[in-house]
């Protein structure tokens, strides 16, 4: 009857525009992907048309709901990173850090040495998270952001190691006089490129220490996955 609304429940989505749903995000991460993929050239409209096999019109409709968010920006016909990411980027590395910490905590009491959680952050690795064992008489300090060059250290060198090589590396005095590291790579993990290691002031059993760092990062991954 006229004037008169109906309180039942909102009729839920029909199956139909859930796909369509899903398929315009799928669209919008493609698209977000291209951009980021396209380094420092800024692709054009065309550009990312072609890259998500989509029409003008509808990069032009997907890039409206990404620039409300920040995540990208328009130069004309150019479209850029936008510094939104930078906000969400910066939410990665505590996330990182609570899902790592019960494995370190394990790893570094039963081994006795400063566990470490540390990822490549472009040619550098950095430390993100660390914990350090609770019942020895001393151990190394090592503090969370700390850097180096990728190609020194266990820490830096196992995020390199690919799955035919070994499941560990090791290293003695290159990034500190006197100090010993094993590091397993984090795997499995999409876009995270990272790993697991000790250090130690005393020359450790890498033998023994190898296979609980391999499980560490196994658990890692399996936290952020």
């Amino acid at each position: 009857m006229p004037g008169i609304r109906s309180t039942g429940p909102a009729p839920r989505p029909t199956p139909a525009a859930g796909k369509e749903s899903s398929l315009t995000l799928d669209r919008g991460l493609a698209l977000l992907q291209a951009v980021a993929d396209a380094d420092t050239e800024a692709p054009t409209i065309s550009d990312l048309a072609v890259a998500i096999g989509a029409s003008r019109a509808a990069v032009y409709r997907l890039l409206v709901p990404l620039q409300a968010r920040g995540l990208v920006r328009r130069e004309g016909s150019k479209v850029r990173l936008g510094l939104g990411l930078l906000q969400l980027a910066a939410k990665v590395a505590p996330q990182l850090r609570v899902a790592a910490l019960p494995a370190l905590r394990e790893l570094a009491e039963a081994v006795g040495a400063t566990a470490h959680l540390t990822v490549a952050d472009g040619d550098e690795a950095q430390a993100v998270a660390v914990v350090e064992p609770s019942w020895t008489t001393y151990h190394v300090a090592y503090r969370v952001g700390t850097r180096h060059a990728l190609h020194r250290g266990a820490a830096g060198r196992a995020i390199g190691l690919r799955a035919e090589e070994a499941p560990w590396t090791g290293s003695t005095g290159e990034l500190q006089p006197g100090a010993h590291g094993v590091a397993a790579p984090v795997r499995g993990v999409l876009g995270l490129r990272a790993s697991v290691g000790v250090v130690s002031l005393d020359p450790m059993d890498a033998e023994a220490v190898g296979p609980a760092v391999v499980e560490a990062a196994r658990l890692i991954a399996e936290a952020l996955r």
